[in-house]
């Protein structure tokens, strides 16, 4: 996803970061996932910055009562824009926290380090630190502040990618067909992506396979169908040809990492890595295993008829 200039929605995002006096981290995104599982990756992405664990993270999102401003999840944005917001909110949390221990442990802010549970003065012997929750506790006490503080630990921030991201990647697919039946069957199939730093690769795997499958099944069964008096033909699942487990190779999954240079985590979308790759491939591959019978384009889906049809020598539909 890119900058306001080329989306005429906008292409910012807005993030909210608060540490309850608990401890607890809550998260306010206006990014809202739908099944990517943003709230996992935020979470690892706090628990990083702040050496908590993930469970402590709670992350909002969808609700307009609670979350002030966002665009929404679109584009392959999550992660690369919303992610990225929250991400600068920490960073002035921690900045905040990192004062008000140097305060308390006569040292620098620079020296601070965070920790698995404590902010740390770097490279001190004995080793002089306070506990993560401790300096949540002084931050709202507010009695041992830094003079001129305020009080509390809540930050919210605003980004907009300078430029676009791009993942990229390359997919190959093997295709053999039925002489019979005309049926086509996926016997091999090997995805390489660039999604550029990776938070979570369960979840990049996950998402890839997703995508797999959806451009898979654009491009050999679903397909809208009218009759001649423009009446819905596959109007429910039990006309539209959506593919099951079975009709698919067990995918190969590789990647590359290149960060993006365009946001501070140097992740990319990954969410249309899959479809976008797999439907060419797939058209690719039939075209290639007909192209003995002069074959060079079919229009999707390539359904068996049409295959069957090309086989036995007759004009494709």
């Amino acid at each position: 996803m890119g900058p306001s200039t080329a989306l005429p929605g906008g292409g910012w995002e807005a993030g909210t970061v608060r540490i309850e006096r608990t401890g607890k981290i809550t998260l306010l995104t206006g990014a809202s996932p739908h099944g990517q599982g943003q709230e996992t990756t935020f979470a690892q992405i706090m628990a990083d910055e702040f050496g908590v664990h993930p469970d402590d993270v709670v992350t909002i999102h969808g609700d307009t009562a609670r979350v002030a401003a966002g665009i929404g999840t679109f584009g392959s944005r999550g992660t690369a824009v919303g992610g990225t917001a929250l991400y600068l909110a920490a960073q002035d949390l921690k900045e905040k926290m990192k004062k008000i221990a140097a305060h308390l442990l006569e040292s620098a802010p620079d020296k601070i380090e965070f920790r698995p549970g404590k902010l740390v003065v770097a490279d001190s012997n004995p080793e002089r630190y306070m506990q993560f929750i401790d300096v949540v506790t002084v931050a709202y006490n507010a009695v041992r502040l830094p003079p001129g503080m305020e009080p509390g630990l809540d930050a919210t921030r605003f980004f907009e990618p300078s430029n676009f991201t791009f993942p990229f990647g390359t997919h190959v697919c093997v295709v053999e067909l039925d002489e019979e039946t005309g049926e086509p069957k996926l016997t091999k199939y090997i995805a390489v992506d660039d999604c550029g730093n990776v938070i979570n690769p369960l979840l990049v795997e996950g998402q890839v396979h997703g995508g797999l499958v959806q451009g898979i099944a654009q491009a050999l069964y679903e397909e809208v169908v009218y009759d001649e008096n423009g009446q819905l033909l596959t109007g429910s699942l039990m006309d539209y040809a959506v593919p099951r487990a079975r009709d698919f190779p067990e995918f190969e999954l590789d990647r590359t990492v290149t960060p993006s240079p365009v946001n501070p985590l140097g992740v990319k979308g990954v969410g249309e890595a899959g479809t976008i790759g797999s439907t060419p491939a797939v058209v690719n591959a039939i075209v290639d295993a007909l192209s003995p019978f002069g074959i060079t384009h079919i229009d999707m889906p390539v359904r068996s008829e049409k295959i069957w049809k090309i086989l036995k020598g007759r004009k494709a539909s």
